[in-house]
């Protein structure tokens, strides 16, 4: 049964049938292949493609040759001579031996999901820092493959698989791809040394950092605009952002936050992708308080929150204090919401309703506050008097002779990182 999908583009390149090969390795996993053939979907039309039909299969171990069985190739070629099929898109990564024996047996446009993500990858990347990152992932996912590319490699049409590094990158010898690669990963080690440089700055100027993490297309770009009037591209599809953005957020009581919205996650998402996007993720590791946005509306919320955890563990991060926002609870249908677990930690919300959005701000005051401090301040030490109010919440300020004295609110973490400082000044009275 073919999928029907609603693509407005009047002129569609792609016509594509999607494959999904279920193996003993991937029951194993955990991995649930109906949510990554449901993404699959999502990403071929987030790239601009034509779903026609999906073919499954179910096998041991995938085909040395052709990666699903020969009596499924031919399956698929009826298929696409059917419904006049141009691309075939499979759900699982292919060697480059694989591609070229299905070209060869099926005259269509082979692709694979990593491929896939990559390209898609790759019209979205706007900074410097984006372009480089997704060139080395897409030189890094080629190069291994180059023996087996096939008609890859000599495509003059537009479409998915063709974006990035250009034709003439791609038809170079291993040495010259090699070189290509050392030569961005010494670009993009620039590029972290200067990431680096601002993440020391906000060190030392006391900023506290909340990131926004969640699943591709949970509403976390929407979430930033909302909360800081941010002015970020935002649209309804996969992975519709790639590079950080940090805005600043105030809290009650006039206490600052930089809140940054980080690249969406997925599952699956293509190791040398997140290899190449690491120090960008790292982020999340700098946070004093991570935001978890979950799309309370889908049907595969918790496998979507498992994956997210998962990520957030690889990354170092998984100890960071977290809030679960679930997102979108105006699309959710009644027994969805009960569903929805409650308490400390956990806030359903709509990115579109000022109240909630007054609860997430008042949520994460709560979670940075910590123990109330008294501090008296010499009039001429003003560089003290202003990490007190960045650092804390100013509860209460009076004047003492020469003295200034601060009733501040301080989180453990915030005295432990400056109280080297503020040691000296505080009032024991």
């Amino acid at each position: 049964m073919a999928i029907t999908t609603h693509d407005t583009e009047t002129d569609v390149q792609d016509r594509a049938i999607l494959v999904s090969l279920v193996t003993d390795k991937i029951k194993r996993t955990g991995i649930d292949p109906e949510l990554s053939l449901q993404e699959l979907v999502q990403l071929a039309e987030t790239a601009g493609v034509e779903v026609l039909d999906v073919l499954r299969q179910n096998k041991e171990t995938p085909d040395s040759r052709w990666f699903i069985g020969k009596g499924k190739v031919e399956e698929l070629r009826m298929a696409a001579d059917a419904l006049g099929a141009n691309t075939a898109i499979f759900d699982q990564e292919l060697s480059g031996a694989q591609v070229r024996n299905l070209e060869e047996a099926l005259d269509l446009k082979i692709i694979d999901r990593t491929q896939l993500i990559l390209d898609i990858f790759a019209g979205r990347a706007k900074t410097r820092e984006g372009i480089i990152q997704v060139e080395l992932a897409q030189l890094s996912y080629l190069l291994p493959r180059l023996s087996g590319q096939g008609k890859n490699l000599s495509r003059l049409g537009g479409g998915i698989g063709t974006r990035g590094p250009g034709e003439s990158k791609l038809e170079t010898d291993r040495r010259h791809i090699r070189d290509r690669i050392t030569e961005l990963k010494r670009q993009l080690d620039e590029v972290v040394k200067t990431r680096e440089l601002h993440r020391e700055r906000r060190r030392k100027a006391g900023a506290v950092q909340v990131a926004l993490v969640g699943y591709t297309n949970a509403g976390k770009s929407t979430l930033l605009k909302q909360l800081t009037d941010a002015d970020v591209y935002i649209e309804n599809q996969l992975f519709a952002t790639l590079d950080p953005t940090s805005r600043v957020l105030e809290l009650a009581g006039g206490k600052e936050v930089v809140l940054t919205d980080t690249v969406g996650f997925i599952q699956n998402l293509p190791h040398d992708l997140v290899a190449s996007f690491r120090a960008t993720l790292e982020e999340v590791n700098e946070a004093n308080l991570v935001l978890h946005v979950v799309d309370a509306s889908s049907p595969m919320r918790e496998e979507q929150m498992e994956i997210v955890q998962s990520i957030l563990q690889d990354l170092g991060a998984s100890g960071t204090p977290q809030i679960v926002l679930f997102n979108k609870i105006d699309l959710c249908q009644p027994v969805q919401l009960e569903m929805l677990p409650t308490g400390t930690g956990y806030l359903k919300i709509s990115a579109f309703n000022p109240e909630d959005l007054t609860r997430i701000t008042e949520m994460i005051a709560d979670e940075l506050a910590g123990d109330t401090l008294n501090f008296r301040i010499p009039g001429d030490r003003g560089d003290i008097s202003s990490l007190l109010y960045r650092v804390g919440e100013v509860l209460e300020t009076t004047y003492d002779e020469n003295d200034v004295l601060y009733n501040v609110r301080l989180n453990k973490e915030d005295y432990d990182k400056w109280g080297y400082m503020l040691a000296d000044f505080v009032d024991q009275q």
